[in-house]
């Protein structure tokens, strides 16, 4: 009986993890992708159904008549999509990269700190997610707009004699997406180097490597993991993003987000804009099939 309870429990661990992608990942994307298939109709809601469940099966068969890709082929013709998908990854990546730059140095000296004060250091990475998201993007705004903060400073201090213009540019949203994401990207490399044996960097200075030498030919390959980890986990929101290009970028920038919000919300276009999240989904998934072979690799010489 005993045997037969512990097999039941180790089943239900397994079926926890599926169950939460079915119900929050599988039908919610099944759902979009219906509407990606339907038509625009001046209604409540503002598409023509199909796959329609609720007939049962001469609904579903019904509703696969009148399915149509024509969304899909419309975002191949309209370049505005296009330009909109291309300066969300470049913008993405942009900032992921200066995410790494930024976040790398900060992990090690957390890792290479005492570990009486790694408890404090992890704190004050995490601090900002104690405040608001949006309340921390308006912020920036205080901070970059002409007369803001930064540029009172630099004036004061007699760097600049004009103000610089920041805010409503990419560096502005640059800066927003480092600093909204950077714990992120801090806390995997973190992890990887913190669990890392620095006796082998030791090892490696020893047999006649500089520490320069040491670090990327031992610690860096070691905390590789953590830095794909951390560039994933900044690179796929920050191609989505809506809220930091919208407040930082200003009107004319074009990410695929803001492109996305105008077409379910403006145009009310819920079809075209079912066919933009599907695609974008999509074009996601293949960093994520990088990473999970990526750790399938490292899992492999691990053992």
């Amino acid at each position: 009986m005993a045997r037969i309870a512990s097999a039941i429990a180790s089943r239900l661990v397994i079926i926890v993890p599926y169950a939460w992608l079915l119900f929050f990942f599988l039908i919610p994307f099944f759902i979009v992708f219906r509407i990606s298939l339907s038509q625009t109709v001046i209604a409540m809601p503002p598409y023509t159904p199909v796959f329609d469940l609720a007939g049962g099966l001469s609904g579903i068969l019904e509703g696969m008549r009148e399915f149509s890709v024509d969304n899909y082929v419309w975002l191949t013709e309209d370049v505005l999509y296009f330009n909109a998908y291309v300066s969300s990854l470049i913008i993405a990546a942009v900032s992921t990269f200066l995410t790494f730059l930024i976040g790398y140095p900060i992990a090690y000296g957390m890792a290479q700190a005492p570990r009486s004060i790694r408890p404090t250091l992890l704190m004050l990475v995490i601090l900002p997610f104690w405040t608001s998201f949006l309340i921390r993007v308006y912020a920036w705004i205080a901070i970059l707009k002409p007369e803001g903060l930064l540029n009172q400073f630099l004036i004061t201090i007699g760097v600049i004699d004009q103000p610089l213009i920041i805010l409503n540019t990419n560096w502005a949203i640059y800066i927003g997406i480092v600093y909204s994401y950077l714990p992120f990207m801090v806390l995997p490399i973190y992890s990887a180097l913190e669990k890392m044996d620095h006796t082998l960097t030791e090892a490696a200075q020893d047999l006649g490597c500089t520490p320069i030498t040491a670090f990327w030919r031992v610690t860096f390959p070691l905390s590789l993991a953590g830095v794909v980890a951390g560039c994933l986990l900044v690179f796929i929101p920050a191609v989505g993003e809506f809220v930091i290009p919208d407040l930082l970028g200003g009107s004319e920038t074009l990410m695929i987000g803001k492109t996305l919000w105008n077409e379910f919300n403006s145009n009310r276009d819920w079809p075209v804009s079912s066919a933009v999240a599907t695609i974008l989904l999509l074009i996601l998934v293949l960093p994520i099939v990088y990473f999970q072979n990526v750790q399938a690799k490292a899992d492999s010489e691990g053992r």
